[in-house]
């Protein structure tokens, strides 16, 4: 009877602060600024708050709602109802509440001249088991190894902030196949045209550097104030370079190993391995390689000046890694240093996915159901990011605080630099299949290489975590 009460206690004081959290940040004004208003006897804000819950109280809908039956709130149809509306505009909803929580909770918390970024990358929305879910494609999946990698879902292109300790997603768009011949099912193409719903179901078949300029603009229109722009090789590309720097940011961003892309380096167009092979590298076990300005260019005369530096792989001396910024004023390890930052999309993929059973937690057929869910696990996550930085910011404790504290940490370069190294590390081990007893042994000779004081900067960074 005592286990039954403390369940019961803990139950009540979790939800608690989940409503005192959704009332703060005025979720359900946001939700009736999004189109969201009751079709029969039961408020949305009502239902989204349950939805909200679910995942934290561990049951799923049928048995929530038959533990509720006694109550008679609302049943299962009035869920689906709202889940399934194609008038709720989950985009304007999401950047709304994301926008708030940064301007209100976030950047109070640090100096105006701390750096600020925008993050973009896309994760798979796997549906593998489904065969008639609306606009289903063949996608392919970037991180799975072997050869079966496409599969049945969706590319979920993600746009996220960061101040390099906290992490909040501002806007997501589930992309299918731009090839009618990859899809599995197609639009309804029933839905009216003018509502919300039939908009995202035509941005989901646009291309993703298209619909990551569109997000990118949406929330610098919001307010939300960043430096740069974070992405991985899979963007980069100098059309995306210049687009981006048309909206006043810069970007920096890891650069393929193409020879279709090319940047203007002593007066001639090349491309990195090019570039690379024509410059001096610096002697010595470096930070980095080297470092040179180019100049990004089109065939439209466009052009914006940019730096690319090139990184070693401590494991291989002949393997390199290379950054591109837009933003040529800063110097090298500061580029490094604010590209690590971008580790943090990653992590969140990886809590959405593990814990806050994105794509598994509602098995509906319809485009609206999936981008529905898929809002309500990013504000899940909202709300644990704020919870995680008021528990380790002594500065949200009030005034005094604030002013007696400093500022939370930004990410350090070594830091960064591990992030980079243990990322390409772990792709060499994926591409050339590399057993775990060879990559101790890289890893060995690597450290035994290092210079005294990074080594001893190292063993301080294992020990503190």
């Amino acid at each position: 009877m005592s286990i039954i009460s403390q369940s019961s206690s803990n139950e009540n004081r979790f939800k608690f602060t989940v409503d005192t959290f959704l009332t703060r940040t005025k979720v359900g004004s946001f939700l009736k600024q999004s189109n969201a208003s009751k079709q029969k006897g039961v408020p949305c804000f009502s239902v989204f708050k349950f939805i909200f819950l679910m995942i934290f109280t561990g049951k799923n809908l049928f048995m929530t709602l038959e533990r509720q039956a006694e109550t008679k709130e609302f049943g299962k149809d009035v869920v689906y109802r709202f889940l399934n509306s194609i008038y709720i505009n989950w985009k304007r909803f999401l950047l709304l509440f994301s926008s708030f929580v940064i301007k209100n909770d976030i950047e109070n918390l640090t100096d105006e001249k701390r750096v600020n970024v925008f993050i973009v990358d896309d994760s798979f929305f796997g549906r593998m088991r489904s065969k008639s879910v609306e606009m289903l494609s063949w996608i392919h999946d970037h991180a799975e190894k072997g050869k079966n990698k496409f599969k049945k879902g969706f590319k979920m292109l993600t746009l996220g902030w960061s101040d390099g300790n906290t992490f909040i997603p501002i806007a997501f768009q589930l992309l299918c196949s731009s090839d009618p011949k990859k899809r599995l099912s197609q639009m309804n193409e029933s839905i009216d045209k003018r509502t919300a719903g039939h908009k995202r179901r035509m941005d989901a078949t646009k291309k993703s550097p298209e619909v990551m300029l569109k997000m990118l603009k949406e929330a610098i229109d919001a307010g939300v104030k960043a430096s740069y722009l974070l992405f991985d090789s899979w963007f980069c590309h100098t059309a995306t370079l210049l687009s981006v720097s048309k909206l006043g940011l810069n970007t920096i961003a890891m650069m393929k190993k193409t020879k279709k892309e090319h940047f203007m380096f002593n007066g001639k167009a090349m491309d990195i391995k090019q570039i690379y092979q024509s410059i001096r590298k610096r002697r010595g076990r470096s930070k980095y390689l080297a470092s040179v300005l180019v100049e990004v260019f089109n065939n439209k005369g466009e052009c914006i000046p940019a730096k690319i530096v090139y990184v070693r792989d401590r494991t291989n001396r002949k393997k390199w890694l290379a950054l591109i910024s837009t933003d040529s004023t800063l110097d090298e390890e500061e580029i490094i240093r604010i590209y690590g930052k971008r580790w943090n999309i990653e992590v969140f993929f990886k809590m959405c996915k593990s814990y806050l059973s994105l794509a598994k937690e509602f098995q509906g057929r319809s485009y609206d159901m999936m981008v529905a869910h898929t809002t309500i696990v990013f504000s899940r996550y909202i709300m644990l990011s704020v919870e995680n930085r008021n528990n380790k910011d002594l500065r949200t404790f009030g005034p005094l605080f604030y002013y007696c504290c400093d500022e939370l940490q930004d990410i350090k370069f070594l830091e960064a630099m591990q992030i980079v190294i243990d990322t390409f590390n772990h792709t060499l081990q994926e591409k050339l299949f590399l057993s775990k007893e060879q990559v101790s042994e890289l890893i060995d000779y690597f450290m035994s290489c290092l210079p005294t004081y990074i080594k001893e900067k190292l063993m301080l960074c294992s020990c503190e975590s």
